[in-house]
């Protein structure tokens, strides 16, 4: 017999104009976490992504880093990816590229 379990994954938003994080909530309890820090008004710098056990090998750290991509398509920004997982996310996926 087979198990299949299915998350409701939810990517949230905090930023308060300094720094950010972009985070995934599981069953209301935080599994994945990327920061950001602002570089003026026009960029982010990531600079951290972690993911707990529970969320490992389900994209969960590249869907930040798209959630991250759609934010800085939005509001016209650009990302520096110092983050060494952002960093290989944006060298994987040349489709990004237009936000770096």
């Amino acid at each position: 017999m087979i198990t299949l379990y299915f998350y409701n994954m939810d990517i949230l938003q905090d930023d308060n104009g300094l720094k950010g994080r972009f985070y995934i909530k599981v069953d209301d309890k935080e599994e994945a976490e990327m920061t950001y820090t602002w570089a003026g008004t026009d960029r982010i710098i990531i600079d951290h992504t972690a993911v707990n056990d529970a969320l490992r090998g389900k994209n969960a750290g590249k869907q930040m880093v798209l959630q991250a991509v759609a934010f800085a398509r939005e509001k016209h920004i650009k990302i520096i990816p110092l983050c060494p997982f952002a960093n290989s996310v944006f060298n994987k996926m040349p489709e990004l590229s237009d936000v770096l």
